[in-house]
């Protein structure tokens, strides 16, 4: 029984933990916009957060731009969050249509906020005081216009003392809800940024978590295939997993902002089909006199049904149909906890932890089905509305399930190694001339434990050294291509957005083949190594950044510099892999290694991307190769 309550402590240490964490994005400070304005005066909004939720001025089927929309009121306003299908002049009070969102707040001085922007329903401009801030997708008027885009986004701006404005549109013509169904968050840059490390932390650890859990019970179920309840729990957690990704933060879009939104909203769709039927097959297996096959068979037909209509069709035909199965899921969540409630009180082995968990699941799917279906229905209850302020809590109460069923697992397994244990006893008692034996077997096997156990700590050294190596090329040392494609993405988009240069530095040994032929390869592998070396030691500031590109080429990435100071930068460095004066006697420019360089810089725009800038300076390095070598050429972009 002591047993039975640490495991349970340490259930009810995991859900605390998981579930404040998540809280995080619950507001500071409570208060609401009144006909679409917001007096935030008394509120220290350096040390907050709030929720923008009430009522913003609202603009169907206009899509007013900034400067405008002060000359117009609308005298119409709707409540936030909320989806629009049921406002009064959206007449066949459906999800499709667009509409500009108004709000006004005002502020006792001037301070640097932040704004945490969840998915909107499902394509969005933003603008603050008239400066766009933030986009997702394309805002259009019509289906063929615009393009849907979840992702949910941070942005900084600085506020005006007094009245300050927020302008979205939005567009909807591919989901069966429009409009603002999450609130956004307004706090300081500080506490807005933590607000969103925190939230995207713990999505990552139920994220890892579950795939960890998954893949451990999948390889029990490769190693023992009889047990076929591993199999369908650890699809269950890969699947789960998956969806954390798609849901909440989507981190998943951090990753791959031009991920099609179709094809992510099916995936996240199907995570949810898929999930009852595996989940009911689970239950089946380890209680199978209180899980009846037929249900769960009924489950599995439903599951198909629905996922072959999210596969073959696009998400404004799909998404109608989510309802029914919400309906359906409810339905299967009942049966659930009246089997769970008879296995508690019948007391089978391990219902602790599995209704524990169970319940931790049930509740937290029925929390993000209430959700779902009480924004797209403005008339929803209020109190409802003011408790339930996410839809994405079904990951924590699956991680809490995989958790309490892993305990389960290890509880088993710690019975059955106590079985053991009192046959082994009993085994030795009675051969008791095998004594001997049976000692030198269990230092043997300590033996092989001590080994597995550093073989296990070796391997997770070596991943740890491969994983920082992944960035370094393996003969100079230096940044690899891998790096430089990283940076430039992130150096481009940040120069983008602040309005700054950014300069690109290729570099070409001259007549490296002939260097090889005549010295052989490990004296070319000591010139690239030294080239390597002069190009690290000749970059002073810790922004720039040197890399090899390819062979005998090498690319200097400098952000924040113009024409001028990457041509001074790059005589510099033809001056400095000059002077180290590694012999080259079949060059027929120098005596000595020289290379050829091409220079190019630019301020980013809409317009061009980072490998314009690239093409722009290998055209320059051919420019230097056919001018001679040795020599440096630029070309603007």
């Amino acid at each position: 029984m002591y047993k039975y309550k640490l495991h349970i402590i340490m259930i009810i240490i995991l859900i605390s933990f998981i579930f404040g964490a998540c809280s995080a994005q619950r507001p500071e400070i409570k208060t609401m916009a009144e006909s679409g304005v917001m007096d935030l005066t008394r509120v220290k909004l350096e040390n907050s957060v709030i929720h923008l939720d009430g009522q913003w001025e609202f603009f169907w089927n206009q899509l007013i731009a900034p400067g405008k929309a002060e000359t117009k009121s609308s005298n119409e306003y709707i409540q936030i969050p909320s989806s629009w299908n049921k406002y009064k002049g959206n007449e066949d009070q459906s999800g499709y249509g667009y509409a500009t969102y108004r709000l006004q707040f005002i502020t006792a001085e001037n301070i640097k906020l932040g704004l945490k922007i969840p998915r909107m329903f499902t394509a969005y401009k933003l603008w603050v005081n008239g400066e766009l801030i933030a986009i997702a997708g394309k805002v259009g008027e019509n289906r063929e216009i615009m393009t849907p885009q979840y992702i949910p986004q941070l942005a900084l701006f600085e506020s005006s003392q007094g009245v300050n404005e927020i302008l979205i549109q939005v567009s909807n013509f591919h989901h069966r809800s429009g409009g603002m169904l999450e609130s956004i968050n307004l706090g300081g840059e500080k506490q807005i940024i933590k607000l969103r490390d925190k939230s995207l932390a713990a999505e990552l650890i139920i994220f890892g978590s579950l795939i960890y859990i998954g893949a451990y019970h999948l390889a029990l179920f490769l190693f023992r295939k009889k047990n076929t309840s591993s199999l369908y729990f650890g699809l269950f957690c890969l699947l789960v997993g998956m969806r954390t990704l798609l849901v909440g933060e989507r981190f998943f879009m951090y990753l791959f902002p031009n991920f099609s939104w179709e094809i992510a909203h099916k995936l996240q769709t199907l995570s949810f089909y898929f999930g009852i039927p595996l989940i009911l097959l689970f239950f089946m297996l380890i209680y199978p006199q209180y899980f009846h096959a037929r249900i769960t068979k009924i489950a599995q037909i439903i599951g198909a049904i629905f996922g072959f209509l999210v596969v073959l069709t696009p998400a404004r035909i799909f998404t109608p149909f989510n309802p029914i199965y919400q309906m359906w899921t409810v339905f299967t969540i009942i049966y659930i906890i009246v089997a769970l409630i008879q296995i508690w009180i019948r007391k089978e082995d391990g219902s602790w932890f599995i209704t524990i968990g169970a319940l931790v699941l049930l509740m937290s799917g029925a929390n993000d089905i209430i959700f779902l279906n009480i924004w797209m229905n403005d008339n929803g209850p209020a109190f409802l509305k003011a408790l339930i302020r996410t839809g994405s809590l079904s990951s924590v109460g699956q991680l809490v399930f995989a958790f309490a069923n892993s305990l389960l697992l290890s509880k088993r397994f710690s019975d059955s190694l106590a079985r053991e244990e009192i046959l082994t006893a009993e085994l030795t008692e009675i051969n008791s001339n095998l004594d001997e034996l049976v000692s030198q077997r269990t230092k043997d096997l300590e033996k092989s434990k001590e080994k597995i156990e550093q073989q296990k700590l070796e391997l997770e050294k070596i991943n740890k050294n491969l994983n920082q190596l992944s960035f370094k090329d393996c003969l100079t040392g230096i940044w690899n291509r891998r790096k430089y494609d990283e940076t430039i993405e992130i150096e481009w988009r940040r120069c983008l957005r602040y309005k700054r240069p950014i300069a690109l530095i290729l570099l070409d040994i001259d007549y490296f083949k002939q260097f090889n032929d005549l010295y052989g390869h490990m004296a070319g592998d000591e010139c690239l190594i030294k080239m390597g070396d002069t190009l690290k030691k000749s970059l002073s500031r810790s922004s720039d950044m040197a890399a090899r590109y390819g062979g005998e080429e090498f690319i200097v990435l400098l952000p924040d510099s113009g024409k001028e100071e990457a041509i001074k930068i790059a005589t510099m460095l033809r001056i400095n892999i000059e002077s180290i004066k590694i012999p080259h006697e079949k060059s027929s420019v120098s005596n000595y290694v020289t290379v050829s360089i091409g220079v190019t810089s630019t301020i980013p725009n809409n317009k061009s991307s980072y490998d314009d800038l690239f093409k722009v300076v290998d055209r320059a390095l051919y420019q230097a190769k056919d001018a001679g070598r040795n020599q440096i050429k630029y070309l603007s972009q």
